[in-house]
């Protein structure tokens, strides 16, 4: 409590600050003056949408929902109170006050235990939170669109049309990726009742099948990417197979789980995987590196966390204050994936 009440009064403070000075009435212009804003449009078009501040999520939905339907005018307020898609934080030329929606956002995610930092546990609950949002968000959408007849289930006929009955029938034999078979059988593994369509959870699995918690799921997924490392066609991968195929991704996504220290060698890891010893890997055994080879919502949220902690941990304690969070702002503003893109000079660009 009272933690909370120390973020409530740091916030009402640095709010009137932000609201009587200046540079807020003029508007926040990211650059050389050292200010902190970013436009929205920008951020929608030359960047990746944000994967930290619903905020943001809320207006890039609206904004697609508006280009769809314009008179579309849903009510999000189911989804909380985190900041409703207003004026509030945006000035007239549609720039967001990040430093603001920061401060605003930092005893949300301080949570467990509310301590005045944000552990690596607590950002990645944040960002996983977010990522399920996206996840039912995307879910939502495909469901409205599929189906047809509004029973809440999706059917093989209403998500894939063009697929006629005798190819549904034949579909046993044709198993090959993208062939009416191939379709069926992941359908049948997203189906746990086994009541022959989807509903709203084994739909979600069903479009975002690395993000699954179903065993069968991964075991089809990396099954059938096995099928296309498998350079010798014996069904497992050799040494040579999983450098050529799997080592390569791996290393890149565990070096930001490590603090982006140094992955395991590629013989390390193979051993590691190779859990009977035989010398090559089977599926279950490759199942460990689904998170990199299809790299989900999930995988991104726990990776995207520990590249903030890195970058913004200015005192190396393992945990992030207030202080160093709004020291480097822009980065909890842009994708782990622009990373490579874009250098530093991005923070004077915005």
């Amino acid at each position: 409590m009272k933690a909370v009440a120390v973020y409530t009064l740091l916030a009402t403070a640095f709010i009137f600050f932000l609201v009587t000075s200046p540079a807020t009435r003029n508007g926040l212009h990211g650059g050389g003056d050292g200010s902190a804003a970013v436009n929205i449009r920008r951020l929608g078009s030359k960047y990746h949408p944000s994967n930290f501040d619903p905020f943001v999520a809320e207006i890039e939905r609206k904004n697609e929902e508006n280009l769809l339907d314009p008179l579309h005018d849903e009510d999000h307020s189911h989804r909380g109170n985190l900041g409703d898609p207003s004026t509030e934080y945006l000035d007239d030329q549609g720039k967001l006050n990040i430093t603001l929606r920061l401060m605003v956002l930092f005893p949300f995610i301080d949570n467990h235990p509310q301590d005045g930092f944000i552990s690596l546990g607590e950002l990645e609950a944040w960002n996983m939170k977010q990522a399920t949002d996206r996840l039912f968000y995307r879910t939502e959408k495909e469901m409205d669109y599929y189906d047809k007849d509004g029973d809440g289930e999706i059917s093989f006929r209403e998500y894939l049309p063009q697929f006629s009955e005798q190819e549904i029938d034949n579909s046993q034999n044709k198993m090959e990726h993208g062939n009416a078979g191939w379709w069926k059988q992941q359908i049948a593994n997203a189906d746990v009742d086994r009541n022959g369509t989807l509903s709203f959870i084994e739909f979600m699995d069903f479009l975002h099948p690395e993000d699954s918690n179903s065993r069968e799921i991964h075991r089809w997924l990396m099954g059938d990417k096995l099928t296309r490392m498998d350079s010798d066609g014996n069904g497992k991968l050799n040494l040579e197979e999983f450098v050529d195929h799997v080592y390569a991704f791996y290393q890149t996504y565990a070096e930001f789980e490590n603090g982006r220290g140094a992955a395991l060698g590629s013989q390390e890891k193979f051993d590691e995987l190779d859990t009977n010893k035989d010398g090559e890997l089977e599926v279950d055994e490759l199942i460990p590196m689904l998170p990199y080879l299809y790299p989900g919502e999930f995988s991104h949220a726990k990776h995207y966390s520990s590249y903030l902690i890195h970058e913004a941990d200015d005192n190396r304690d393992g945990k992030l204050s207030l202080h160093e969070i709004l020291n480097h702002e822009m980065l909890f503003y842009t994708s782990l994936l622009d990373v490579d893109e874009y250098d530093e000079d991005l923070h004077d660009e915005l």
